[in-house]
């Protein structure tokens, strides 16, 4: 097994480079996509490989519950650093997976909460209009069917301040935005780069990323319902500077107070659109940063695999018949 066990904790800042670059040169939908995928790839490796840690280092503690043959010099010659690296992955794979389960509680609870409070309102009723003077819109994603609980549909939220602060074709745009973002299920992605940003710190630059990127995604597509891209520019302008309270992090919002994204957006949508290929051109730096991030993310899924089946033959030649 080897190092080749280490080099998935470390791999995902092959993928650092495209997160920051790939903006510039891809269609946010294709943005979106990759740097999920690399995220979602690199993070189950990170977790694979301190799993295999966690079980030699596992098996070193006295009174464990694995096989005698476990802790035989064999198995640990298989890891360098076995009792070292083994101690310190059990209490690391423990807080990913605390925190993980934490964040996706979290996100169940909020969708929950958010449709019960939307449950108030009258029926049929969507975008759900909120008698609340605070301008904000956001989508709440659908939530599926539950013993004494039936599914509950994706469903838009504005606020009736956001509403009389913007004109007819804003509010336009503004319900095309949010609607991309339940159709085009922008929550999966969100959801995805946090839990493994959780397993792995080096992953937490792309959850940024993707959500800056579910946002320009779900501007293009409201600018194409809409036709008119300096339309769309105007109401995600307007709605960034009247907007006081976002809404949580779970949930895809119009136009957040943050002060660096909108203006990126802004200046996005007054451009041309996005060309619409999956991959940067080859000789860009965003080319080249995708070829580093695919050749990483490969490399890290080989490595936990080579390292999962040696660990695999060790233990089966120590396991006494």
């Amino acid at each position: 097994m080897g190092v080749f066990v280490f080099l998935p904790l470390v791999l995902p800042l092959t993928a650092l480079p495209i997160a920051r670059l790939a903006e510039q040169h891809l269609h946010p939908r294709a943005t979106t996509r990759l740097l999920t995928l690399l995220a979602a790839v690199l993070g189950l490796c990170s977790t694979l490989c301190l799993g295999l840690l966690v079980v030699v280092g596992t098996a070193q503690l006295p009174g464990n519950p694995l096989p005698d043959g476990w802790s035989d010099p064999e198995v640990r010659a298989a890891v360098p650093f076995a009792e070292v690296a083994g101690a310190a992955a059990i209490p690391l794979l423990a807080a990913a997976l605390t925190v993980g389960a934490t964040t996706l509680r979290r996100h169940h609870r909020i969708r929950a909460r958010t449709h019960r409070a939307l449950d108030a309102l009258p029926a049929g009723t969507d975008p759900a209009v909120l008698p609340d003077d605070a301008p904000y819109a956001y989508a709440v994603p659908a939530a599926p069917a539950r013993p004494g609980r039936p599914a509950r549909p994706g469903r838009i939220a504005v606020s009736r301040g956001m509403l009389e602060r913007l004109d007819e074709d804003e509010v336009r745009a503004l319900f095309a935005h949010e609607h991309a973002h339940l159709t085009c299920r922008h929550h999966r992605s969100l959801l995805a780069v946090r839990l493994a940003g959780c397993v792995n710190p080096l992953l937490l630059p792309l959850r940024s990323a993707v959500a800056f990127a579910t946002e320009r995604w779900a501007d293009e597509e409201a600018a194409r319902v809409v036709g008119d891209r300096r339309l769309t520019a105007r109401a995600v302008g307007r709605a960034a500077l009247i907007q006081r309270s976002a809404a949580p992090v779970e949930l895809a919002h119009f136009a957040g107070p943050e002060p660096g994204p909108v203006p990126r957006r802004v200046a996005a949508l007054l451009g041309p659109v996005p060309p619409a290929r999956p991959w940067p051109p080859a000789l860009t730096p965003a080319g080249l940063a995708a070829l580093v991030a695919a050749a990483g993310t490969a490399a890290s899924a080989l490595c936990a695999l080579n390292a999962a089946v040696a660990l695999f033959v060790v233990l089966k030649a120590a396991t006494p018949l």
